[in-house]
């Protein structure tokens, strides 16, 4: 870890070098991609110093046991600084932890109604309502891609792009079964009812680079759009559905007027979605040596419960319970998604531990 730490520190300055030259201002995208590199390593680096001088302050303790009037303030001396030096340690080490190379991206937010009929697609509705509450308080920019709407409200299927810093790895383990106990407003008994919704978190691709997609491999359908109970039906067949052949994957389209429009969208879809079939293949080739509880990208793993009737929000892969779930319905996701990154990082950080 330690050469590691030398070898950052030592491309700190000369990024800092770099950046101090005239040409490195003439060449923006150049003068950018160090400024990205520097800020990345920049936390690493402090950190590294700081344990540098938690070491030094060790040594300079030890040197003062010899001494008899220093003895007493020397052994605090080293206790503190050990004690420094072991947390330290301990961040540096999740510091140094592999990043995902996803997480800056943008996403594609997939929400799909599930068992429950009616109330199901309700708690569909409130699901996204929920994400787009979070994505406000991030100031990240929100556009629905495609939303097929239920009779009563609500929808059976919606797709929302998120776009902002860091959306990804914030939204990435929501990805998951999410199920609602409660009592639906139709309900004349004041019964408790179960049911659910999906949940897949799509990295946005790069169509050109993360993905290939072969035209050949693809069918194109247009057909005309319609609204919920047949409304809205429009005279043009702006609609797209796109079939990609060898996986199977079906995106459809069909909220802009404009076919262009929906075919540029729904490709966009269809390549997060490759993308993201890429990223769960190797979680489970890596989970087959280690399974991972977080990330292992299971969407039939029903990850979290929302109980109205207890006022409460579980977390089954963590087994973390909030009792305020009237905040978390509103967007008010911080301490999920803290807890749910806190907990990753330590699983990694396992990992390594058991692999060194």
């Amino acid at each position: 870890m330690h050469s590691k730490l030398a070898q950052l520190a030592k491309r700190m300055t000369e990024i800092d070098a770099l950046l101090s030259r005239e040409e490195a201002a003439r060449d923006m995208d150049r003068f950018r991609a160090l400024g990205q590199e520097r800020a990345d390593i920049a936390p690493v680096v402090a950190g590294f110093h700081d344990y540098n001088r938690a070491q030094a302050d060790l040594l300079a303790a030890q040197e003062m046991v010899a001494d008899p009037d220093m003895k007493v303030l020397a052994e605090e001396e080293i206790h503190a600084a050990k004690g420094r030096i072991e947390t330290l340690e301990v961040e540096l080490q999740r510091l140094l932890l592999p990043k995902d190379p996803n997480d800056e991206r943008n996403v594609f937010l997939e929400i799909r109604a599930g068992t429950g009929g009616d109330e199901s697609a309700l708690f569909a509705g409130d699901l996204l309502r929920m994400y787009m509450r979070y994505a406000e308080r991030n100031r990240w920019r929100t556009e629905i891609i495609s939303a097929s709407e239920s009779d009563l409200g609500g929808y059976k299927e919606v797709i929302v792009r998120i776009e902002g810093a860091g959306a990804y790895s914030k939204l990435k383990f929501e990805s998951g079964g999410h199920r609602v106990q409660r009592v639906p407003e139709t309900e004349a008994q004041g019964r408790i009812h179960t049911s659910a919704a999906t949940v897949a978190v799509l990295a946005e691709a790069d169509e050109i680079r993360d993905v290939k997609i072969d035209p050949a491999e693809l069918r194109i359908d247009v057909f005309r759009a319609s609204g919920a109970g047949g409304q809205h039906v429009q005279k043009t067949e702006s609609a797209v559905r796109i079939t990609h052949l060898p996986s199977g994957l079906v995106v459809e389209c069909q909220d802009e007027r404009s076919q262009h429009k929906n075919r540029e969208r729904a490709m966009k879809v269809l390549a997060a979605r490759l993308l993201d079939r890429q990223v769960r293949e190797q979680q489970t080739r890596e989970a087959s040596q280690r399974k991972s509880l977080i990330g292992s990208g299971d969407r039939s793993e029903r990850i979290r419960t929302y109980n109205f009737p207890q006022g409460r929000v579980t977390d089954h892969r963590i087994n973390l319970t909030l009792y305020k779930i009237d905040q978390i319905m509103d967007g008010d996701l911080s301490e999920l998604t803290a807890a749910l990154t806190a907990e990753h990082q330590a699983e990694l950080l396992a990992a390594l531990g058991e692999n060194g």
